[in-house]
């Protein structure tokens, strides 16, 4: 059996060697480096929102505010950030970067916990070169805040449930404030976990196995950080309420409905990964899910309750926003990427295992082992160059490409969300379409006009006059590609 599984002894691990902080050192240094390149690309939508309607504000005012785009504690960072540094791009992002390399160290402690130091070396370093974790650690938005937290909350709670000393269940407590007070979704990472903590319980008393403190502990720590998240939260309660109750509303009318689709939502952030959709895109995830499910049951002995976290998670997420009809983005699923890397990692340990046992060759297992890391590293590094090609959403560059190519008393448009970024961020002097009547107003006018269009396929489907009028008398001028799912910009032109 490879060292990375060997059985539990019963305690904690202890402190980690020389060595092996040399390696999280190392790794750490690999993931900044790859999150400092592009850190300073456009902001897209969310990120100027973000800056408009929240660290633009004084302090009392944004925090006297809230909205669904109001991560608290990143606008805090933020606000520090940009009064330090200026209002810069970098400056900015810069509580996502920080916090994207704590998400790689917090993992790594968490892999060492539950599978050993050879697991927590490689699924850092594939966090570390993580896609997704390298794109959120570049986005001005608390969704790397809310990944630390909680895999910090479940550092914690695994530990506590083995022993539950004070500290361990305060340190839980606090995990939990700190990713709820980020957004309130973080909310649903901890409500799993205290499903996991309810069946432990039932399924040790039955057996007779209820350790002291293992009731009351972790409950002193959720009610120190339900104590601190009211007086957090308290400026706000109506806000919240009101905001709560809007978004079925909202969601009711998208014309994006597959967005409230937990299947459209797995496919998009398979597309997301790897670029494509489709065949491809199911086989990967076909092939993932398998090897995900082997790291589960590889580690399930030593781990019992580390799989379950994450699918109780999922579970949970998806139950909540189904009951509120809301939005099922895959970014409320960010939170689960690290953690589902050390069960891939661990994955491959099983089957390398499984592999030199059946061929009763025991040394075979550390060279498949080798190469299946050393195909995850190849095809992760491979995957984390598409970051690099484009910005996230560029609005800036749509904005200067519009106004370089307006001629003499030509009309300019911004259709859709995009209007208010360009007209309040930018400050244009463009007109504004949101609607189809707004556009056959446009368009009856006579005389040259210019038309930008952000999230296109949102605008195509709120006005099919627009999606006929593409294929003629509208020219295509600049299409400005972005990472974002729907995220690149169009801009068409209609001669005078």
């Amino acid at each position: 059996m490879p060292p990375e599984y060997r059985e539990p002894a019963g305690d904690l691990p202890g402190a980690p060697s020389g060595h092996d902080m040399g390696v999280l050192m190392a790794i750490l240094v690999v993931a900044l480096a790859v999150r400092l390149a592009g850190l300073g690309a456009p902001l897209w939508f969310d990120e100027i929102v973000t800056v408009q309607t929240q660290l633009r504000l004084p302090w009392s005012a944004m925090m006297q505010s809230y909205s669904m785009n109001h991560h608290y504690l990143f606008s805090v960072e933020a606000k520090l950030a940009t009064a330090l540094f200026g209002e810069t791009i970098w400056a900015i992002r810069l509580p996502a970067l920080l916090f994207g390399l704590g998400t790689v160290a917090a993992v790594w402690w968490l892999a060492r916990d539950v599978a050993g130091p050879r697991i927590a070396h490689v699924a850092a370093l594939l966090v570390a070169l993580s896609y997704h974790q390298v794109w959120f650690s570049q986005n001005a938005r608390g969704y790397t805040e809310l990944a630390f937290f909680s895999t910090l909350g479940l550092i914690f709670f695994l530990r506590g449930m083995e022993r539950p000393a004070r500290g361990t269940w305060i340190g839980f407590g606090l995990a939990l404030a700190g990713a709820v007070f980020t957004h309130l979704t973080g909310v649903f990472f901890f409500a799993g976990l205290g499903l996991l903590w309810l069946g432990a319980l039932g399924s040790r008393a039955a057996a007779g196995r209820l350790v002291p403190g293992i009731v009351a502990r972790p409950l002193q720590g959720v009610f120190a950080a339900g104590v601190l998240l009211i007086l957090l939260y308290l400026p706000v309660v109506p806000e919240v309420i009101r905001t709560i109750g809007a978004v079925a509303g909202t969601s009711a009318v998208d014309p994006m409905q597959e967005y409230q689709s937990p299947l459209w939502s797995v496919v998009e952030g398979l597309r997301s990964a790897i670029g494509s959709a489709g065949a491809p895109a199911a086989l990967i995830g076909i092939a993932a899910a398998a090897v995900i499910a082997l790291g589960a049951i590889g580690m399930h002995r030593r781990a019992p309750l580390f799989a379950p976290a994450i699918a109780a998670h999922v579970l949970v997420t998806v139950a909540v926003l189904m009951a509120l009809d809301m939005r099922i983005w895959p970014r409320f699923f960010f939170t689960d990427i690290g953690l589902a890397m050390i069960l891939v990692v661990a994955g491959c340990a099983t089957g390398a295992r499984l592999a030199a046992q059946l061929l009763a060759r025991p040394a075979l297992g550390r060279g498949l082992f080798a190469a299946c890391v050393l195909v995850l590293l190849v095809v992760s590094a491979g995957l984390l160059q598409r970051n690099y090609r484009a910005p996230k959403q560029d609005l800036a560059g749509a904005f200067a490409a519009a106004e370089s190519a307006r001629t003499e008393g030509e009309r300019i448009y911004a259709l859709g969300p995009g209007a208010e970024i360009f007209q309040g961020f930018f400050h244009a002097d463009w007109g504004r379409i949101d609607t189809a009547e707004d556009y056959a107003a446009a368009m009856e006018a006579p005389g040259a006009l210019l038309l930008v269009i952000a999230f296109p396929d949102r605008m195509f489907r709120t006005i099919p006059a627009l999606a006929r009028d593409s294929a003629g008398p509208l020219t295509l001028v600049r299409r400005l590609p972005g990472t974002l799912g729907d995220g690149y910009v169009l801009i068409y032109r209609r001669p005078g």
